[in-house]
């Protein structure tokens, strides 16, 4: 998902099943001509004249979405191919090339850099690795978040892996029609853990999805590191276990004369107060 993880797919390293980038733009005109022309009739778009047309709008507005979507993350597949081919003609190192990519894709996009970033590793993902997915795009039986989940949840799989996930899943069928994203989600883990347990174990406990005792010791940690409330419970039992150990013992009891209203004296006990219990003083009887 950074677009730093697809040189070795390009060409002869891509898995069986996967396509390139330049073969996925085949059939694109070289001009914006009918993007301006689509954009243009959805901008004079009028609303339907009753709520069956309104829906069936609404429908064809979300396909036509998904269509773009898929649409942007083959170009941006192949200008990534296009200027690492560039770059590797002008000389730059392996290691370097591809630098620079993910910002032009944000302005293009109008995002963020890190944003441009995620939207390469997607685009990536789903034209070299998961070909089914962005079928499913094309054709919108997923949109670009739900393809977005698959790409997510498979990320920490080989391309060899992360294909053959695809494969299994064939979203482009309808697998996930009328699902929703919690069984997307766990279709995907499921597929994966098949394919590399240890890959998705490892990647489970690093987010904190291991165990549930792994989650109770993050909610604790998130919860103590809390000013105000969950620190002082966690500092609050060991700070009183120090306090009672450095405690100095009672003070012995000791007399005190006391002047009554009579002008008598009298001999008054008492005992220190405590910390767990109030002040205590013992009643005095002063003689008549």
């Amino acid at each position: 998902m950074d677009g730093k993880r697809g040189p070795q797919l390009l060409g002869k390293g891509a898995p069986d099943g996967a396509s390139s980038p330049d073969a996925a733009v085949s059939g694109v005109p070289a001009t914006g001509a009918v993007v301006a022309d689509l954009v243009g009739a959805v901008r004079s778009l009028r609303p339907g004249a009753d709520s069956a047309a309104l829906i069936d709008q609404l429908r064809a507005l979300e396909d036509l979405k998904s269509a773009a979507s898929s649409a942007q993350a083959r170009l941006t597949a192949a200008f990534d191919t296009a200027q690492r081919r560039a770059q590797a003609e002008q000389g730059v190192p392996v290691s370097e090339q591809g630098r620079g990519v993910a910002g032009q894709v944000a302005l293009a996009r109008r995002e963020s850099p890190a944003r441009g970033s995620r939207f390469l590793g997607l685009a990536r993902a789903l034209v070299m690795e998961m070909p089914r997915t962005l079928d499913a795009l094309s054709s919108g039986r997923l949109n670009e978040w739900r393809a977005t989940l698959l790409v997510k949840e498979t990320a920490c799989l080989n391309a060899a892996d992360r294909c053959a996930v695809d494969e299994e899943l064939a979203p482009d069928t309808g697998t996930f029609d009328g699902a929703g994203d919690k069984a997307i989600i766990a279709a995907a883990r499921k597929a994966a853990y098949r394919r590399d347990p240890r890959a998705v174990t490892k990647r489970a406990d690093r987010d904190g999805r291991g165990s549930q005792v792994h989650n109770v010791k993050i909610w604790l940690r998130r919860l103590y590191a809390t000013p105000g409330s969950g620190e002082l419970l966690f500092n609050s039992a060991p700070a009183a276990r120090n306090k009672r150990a450095r405690r100095p013992a009672p003070r012995p009891r000791h007399s005190k004369r006391r002047t009554c209203t009579s002008g008598t004296t009298a001999e008054t006990s008492f005992r220190p107060p405590e910390h767990t219990e109030p002040p205590y003083e013992r009643a005095v009887q002063c003689p008549p």
